[in-house]
């Protein structure tokens, strides 16, 4: 059996002196050294053996796997340099090509509107509020002086999850949320998501709205005016007109709607504001006693008032956006522009 091993040690050397592939390596570390290979199978076969034999065999066939392992491993290192530099030949880089630019991202248009108008509320003094979108219906409803039997509270209009909780239809609610936890004076906008049941060009059932408050002694309609003739000024520009037309709110009283000399066509009048020269824009108004009274304020001592807008109204204005849907159907072409 000695001279066998002997025999096996050379031929291993031979065929590993020679192999040019790590694959074929492999497979004649398994020939000699696998489970059945040839100096595997020798010390199997030492029990065979008389007892004075058997250590000199195996410590010659021992001798011999340590002996054609350290090979495989040094020929192993030998090739991976080999097809190291190989490769660094033939998969060279041309580092003199310009390099390929990756596009950068932005921020969303909406995103971008609203905190622009956010800025220039805060520039006036007011704070930024927030609270839930899935909302009572004492809040959404009740505490803002809406009757029952009033036509937004109707299923084709709101959204409910279940009796009593609905998806809110506007951020007022969070009005009152602060006013129950805030002494006056309060001065806060609201922005954030609402929903409605509706789906048109200038609708989603899912949108935008910003809400502003302001509570304190001696206030009046003109400070109203005042507040929002400057926003929109900032907004759309200097020379933005601007109009007041009476309207009704359960939340305010007296009430109002604010229209803006058209942004397309400067008052002209156009397709856009339907020949007018006019585009409504808001709704705002004195803020009712029966909400103060929800509050838990005294309506003798402090009044206030309250404005409501679509931001994505507001965007679809400033920019000239024909349909509120290319706000959300994420078409990169549309929101590069911005």
């Amino acid at each position: 059996m000695i001279a066998e091993l002997e025999n096996i040690k050379h031929t291993a050397i031979a065929k590993i002196s020679t192999v040019e592939l790590l694959e074929d390596l492999e497979q004649i570390r398994v020939e000699f050294l696998g489970k059945k290979g040839k100096v595997t199978e020798i010390l199997k076969k030492l029990g065979s053996l008389p007892p004075e034999e058997r250590p000199i065999v195996g410590n010659k066939a021992n001798e011999i796997r340590d002996f054609i392992t350290e090979a495989v491993e040094t020929k192993k290192k030998e090739l991976l340099e080999k097809e190291f530099q190989r490769k660094l030949e033939t998969e060279k880089v041309d580092i003199s090509l310009p390099g390929r630019s990756l596009g950068k991202g932005h921020m969303h248009v909406i995103n971008r509107v609203m905190n622009e108008i956010v800025d220039i509320f805060i520039q006036m003094g007011f704070q930024v509020a927030s609270g839930p979108e899935v909302e009572t219906e004492y809040y959404n409803f009740e505490s803002l002086n809406t009757p029952s039997d009033h036509p937004a509270r109707d299923t084709h209009d709101t959204f409910y999850i279940k009796p009593g909780i609905v998806l809110r239809t506007h951020t007022s609610p969070v009005q009152m949320r602060v006013m129950e936890k805030t002494e006056p004076p309060v001065a806060v906008v609201v922005p954030g998501r609402v929903y409605r049941v509706d789906n048109d060009a200038s609708h989603s059932p899912m949108f935008n709205q910003m809400e502003g408050l302001l509570v304190d002694e001696d206030v009046t309609f003109a400070d109203l005016k005042g507040t929002l003739m400057y926003f929109v000024k900032k907004f759309f520009g200097e020379e933005t007109k601007v109009r007041f037309r009476p309207h009704y709110f359960p939340f305010t009283e007296p009430s109002a709607e604010m229209d803006i000399s058209c942004t397309v066509c400067m008052g002209k009048g156009c397709r856009i504001c339907k020949n007018t020269g006019w585009l409504e824009i808001l709704g705002c108004g004195m803020v009712h006693p029966v909400v103060f009274s929800y509050a838990g304020y005294d309506n003798e001592k402090y009044q206030g008032y309250a404005f409501g807008f679509g931001i994505d109204r507001m965007a679809m204005l400033k920019y000239a956006i024909p349909s509120i849907n290319l706000l959300f159907d994420n078409n990169i072409r549309f929101l590069e522009q911005f």
